[in-house]
């Protein structure tokens, strides 16, 4: 049952990464542009703006080896068959969404660095004068993903002793 919850999460998380990816850069073609600015509210702004990450989420372990992308999509793919692994135990629908967001957006980021290298990242919200790392869909996925499997965790009413223990 599980499966047949967090797989589709995972499908969609992905099509939704790589179809907003293929805009970013055939469409708005935001590796000529560099930036676009879609709205400021205040303080508040969100741009799209073209990043090459060649690290894992928000930057962290990028290196410039030739086989550091090679080994973080390695390390992604055994994660990702570990998840749903853990995904296909899953003991409540929850966890089993949860798990299906961050498969899809960690395997939306492995074809990136499969087909590039890198991870195509673009949303680049700011407040303040003060810019978070530029992140892609696959990213806010994962980020969800593990944020409602903490609070799942650390909420979720334990179960009681069973009867006659």
């Amino acid at each position: 049952m599980s499966l047949r919850l967090g797989l589709p999460i995972a499908a969609g998380v992905l099509i939704a990464d790589q179809n907003t990816k293929w805009w970013i850069l055939n469409g708005l073609r935001l590796p000529e542009i560099g930036q676009i600015p879609l709205f400021e509210a205040g303080p508040f702004g969100l741009d799209l703006t073209m990043v090459w990450n060649r690290g894992v989420t928000f930057g962290l372990l990028s290196g410039e080896g030739t086989w550091n992308h090679v080994l973080l999509a390695l390390m992604a793919v055994a994660i990702a068959a570990f998840l749903i692994r853990w995904m296909a135990r899953a003991e409540n629908r929850l966890t089993a969404i949860a798990l299906g967001a961050v498969v899809g957006g960690a395997i939306g980021n492995v074809i990136d660095r499969i087909r590039f290298g890198a991870v195509v990242d673009f949303v680049d919200a700011h407040a303040w004068g003060w810019h978070w790392y530029v992140f892609n869909v696959a990213d806010a996925a994962i980020v969800c993903g593990v944020v409602a499997l903490v609070a799942d965790a650390l909420f979720r009413p334990k179960a009681g002793p069973k009867e006659g223990s």
